[in-house]
């Protein structure tokens, strides 16, 4: 699973990568619900009458993640993570893994109407990407058209992770609870060394790292629950993945 806190620092590129989510989830609606088989075989009679614009990579429930999304998704990770895209077969499943449990959790936030960032929130973070990355604007929209992406991608991305922490620590963070002792316990042991180690002579005292002890002890413990959810949220929806979408 690739969402607990931590994990969703890798997604925002650090610390601070999701409000209203980006983008719609994909579903098959259109005034009314389509029924999900009725739209694959749709797209497996496209070859008779044209070319197929897309192609359903995954199915979950009744929503899906087409060969676009993970194209689409391998593009922003690289171009955020300063690497270049890996369009491999191995990494196609494991954007795929992520884009399924980004639908689960859409359709968490969705049913039970969490309250999401707006789209403003996430405007710093980008200047902020593109102020420490780029010599300019025209550096920045120039690095857009060689990954193959624009900036309004960059953005729903931004709106998506943004968002995603907003469920993590509603969902999960706040019933974590952390002791004293522990936090004393890792102050003494790992934080205090290093502190003066980094500042000889200086005054190292708990207060000033309570809270990045706290946050630091409690991941591992959100990351578990969060595990365990979508572990049996997997086990009650159906997935189904399709080969030509990976293709």
């Amino acid at each position: 699973m690739r969402s607990d806190p931590q994990r969703a620092r890798s997604y925002v590129r650090g610390s601070e990568r999701g409000a209203e989510p980006p983008t719609e989830p994909r579903t098959l609606e259109s005034g009314c619900r389509l029924h999900l088989g009725v739209l694959l075989a749709f797209a497996l009679l496209l070859p008779l009458h044209g070319e197929i614009i897309d192609r359903i990579a995954v199915s979950v429930g009744n929503r899906v993640v087409t060969a676009s999304d993970l194209d689409r998704e391998i593009r922003i990770t690289a171009f955020l993570d300063g690497k270049p895209a890996d369009f491999s077969p191995a990494a196609k499943r494991a954007t795929a893994e992520r884009l399924v449990e980004q639908q689960l959790i859409r359709r968490e936030l969705e049913t039970n109407r969490y309250p999401m960032p707006s789209a403003a929130d996430v405007a710093p973070i980008l200047d902020n990407f593109e102020r420490d990355h780029f010599k300019d604007a025209a550096d920045f929209e120039r690095a857009l058209a060689a990954a193959g992406i624009a900036a309004q991608d960059v953005k729903d991305e931004l709106l998506w992770q943004r968002g995603l922490l907003s469920f993590i620590n509603a969902r999960f963070r706040l019933g974590v609870q952390v002791s004293d002792r522990q936090i004393e316990d890792y102050f003494e042991k790992v934080v205090k060394p290093a502190a003066q180690a980094a500042h000889p002579g200086a005054t190292v005292a708990l207060d000033d790292y309570r809270q990045s002890i706290e946050d630091t002890l409690a991941g591992p413990m959100v990351d578990r629950q969060l595990d365990e959810w979508l572990k049996e949220v997997r086990g009650r929806t159906d997935i189904v993945y399709h080969d030509e979408g990976f293709q």
